[in-house]
């Protein structure tokens, strides 16, 4: 049997190309098998991000491996904070070289590499600063954040040679499916394995944890970091093994970055043409920092202000993961109903209230009126959420996930409205860019307010700034199709 049985069928119009059956650079695409192992790259990478950045490690780390939750929560923001200006210094030399061609598994593979041991290796970051301590602990981090989004940039490029052309956007979109499963499926793993044995009396549920794991030593927490590894490790394999990669381009590494940098700066430049579209990418800067920041630090208050332990923050993230496909639907129709600006006003104005009203919770106060925590009887039986004030909390988080996943979808739409379509490629690659270029910025203003108010209240509440000014500017912005400048038609 031929081992290209998976290839697409060609159907021969008489007198005319099938160029459906051409990726969107114009060569052959990927097979079938190879077109879903590149998505499968999206299952692989996302549980990291589930895991150790949001709901698990990040609260551990900022609640147990600190001490205190304050500290935690500011050394959490510096954390990011450095590995986002990282990826903001390094992203585009890697993204030039990424886009002059070549071989890009090399890369993936070297990143995944780094990752998975940085990973793995967040098992020995012990409470009250054992073990590697916290100095060691962040070091992982920030080589696994940066690892993470470096393996993006060259998986992302992949993507006009493995489809066709006509579905890209298709198969763009599976690998984000793919990645929320997998990262959904996870975290209803480790509540199964490790955080419910010996706390409920349910029949599907062990008596005690998995692999036997001391749950007194945070053993359920720490667990993440080789899970995550081992998850990633084996699931990137389908993308090595059966996705094809471009052959080697000969092309110097130096002039690829050189050449990359200078058309950046160009199309930078250019911007002064397109002030519509420039305004655009500036205030997406703001909110979307603002978004990310609400992910990385949500967990992280909670831990730290209702002593959430590694039970009830997984449960969290079951929760808020179920209710984000939500915001996907929400977003298409917001955006259909009243246009990209105006959906991306409400998506950043419904998690903007959210976020305001998710620091008015603390166990004493909700919606900061005095609430007589002592006097009250926990709500229901169960081990999670037993006080009004933590359900008024998820209810209240539950709605910022929703929003922030519309945001995202309505930001890409906004985009494709106004750009002028002769440099819709170019101006997307500036999307991108400003999507990292200022990465650091949210994790950079919680760990500074946090540090100066010692207050995780005041610290996550600062990323109202970034979310109200970015809002701002898009009042500015106008939902309409950008002309191609009479310079660029002469070029």
């Amino acid at each position: 049997m031929s081992d290209r049985q998976d290839e697409p069928v060609r159907v021969q119009v008489p007198g005319e190309a099938s160029a459906q059956l051409l990726s969107a650079v114009g060569g052959e695409p990927a097979d079938t098998r190879g077109q879903i192992s590149w998505a499968t790259f999206e299952w692989a990478r996302n549980p990291y991000v589930i895991l150790i950045t949001i709901y698990i490690f990040a609260p551990y780390f900022s609640t147990h491996v600190v001490g205190d939750p304050v500290r935690g929560q500011a050394i959490w923001g510096n954390i990011n904070a450095i590995g986002g200006f990282v990826i903001a210094l390094l992203g585009p030399l890697l993204g030039a070289i990424a886009d002059s061609g070549g071989r890009r598994k090399p890369w993936i593979i070297s990143f995944v590499v780094i990752m998975g041991f940085a990973t793995f290796s967040m098992w020995f970051a012990l409470p009250m600063d054992g073990g590697i301590g916290i100095l060691g602990a962040a070091l992982l981090v920030i080589i696994a954040n940066v690892a993470f989004e470096f393996s993006a940039v060259f998986h992302n490029s992949m993507l006009p040679y493995v489809a066709p052309h006509n579905k890209v956007a298709g198969l763009s979109g599976l690998g984000l499916a793919l990645g929320n499963l997998s990262s959904l499926l996870i975290l209803i793993f480790m509540l199964i394995a490790f955080m419910l044995p010996g706390v409920v009396d349910w029949s599907f549920v062990p008596e005690v944890a998995m692999f036997g794991l001391d749950v007194a030593a945070y053993e359920n927490s720490r667990i993440s970091g080789p899970i995550a590894a081992l998850w990633m490790v084996l699931f990137s394999l389908p993308l090595i093994l059966f996705t094809p990669d471009s052959a080697a381009s000969g092309a110097n590494a130096k002039d690829a970055v050189r050449n990359g940098l200078r058309s950046v700066v160009r199309t930078v430049k250019g911007l002064k043409h397109y002030q519509n579209v420039a305004l655009y990418l500036f205030a997406r800067m703001f909110y979307n920092d603002g978004k990310t920041a609400v992910l990385i630090f949500g967990g992280v208050y909670a831990a730290g202000v209702f002593q959430w332990g590694p039970l009830t923050l997984t449960i969290y993230g079951v929760v808020l993961s179920i209710f984000a496909v939500a915001g996907g639907f929400l977003g298409g129709w917001l955006d259909n109903t009243f246009g990209s600006r105006n959906a991306i006003l409400i998506s950043i104005g419904g998690t903007s209230l959210g976020l305001l009203l998710a620091v008015s919770m603390t166990p004493n106060e909700i919606f900061f009126v005095p609430y007589d925590a002592a006097g009250a009887a926990p709500i229901w039986s169960l081990p999670f959420f037993t006080t009004v004030p933590e359900m008024a909390y998820v209810s209240v988080v539950i709605l910022i996930a929703i929003f922030i996943t519309a945001a995202y979808a309505n930001s890409r739409t906004m985009l494709a409205r106004i750009a002028p379509p002769e440099k819709m490629s170019e101006f997307f690659g500036l999307y991108a860019l400003s999507g990292t270029a200022t990465a650091f910025l949210g994790p950079l203003l919680v760990g500074v307010a946090t540090a100066l108010s010692e207050s995780q209240r005041v610290g996550f509440g600062a990323v109202l700034i970034l979310l109200v000014g970015g809002m701002v500017l898009m009042l500015f912005v106008k939902e309409e199709r950008a002309e191609l400048a009479a310079e660029d038609r002469r070029d």
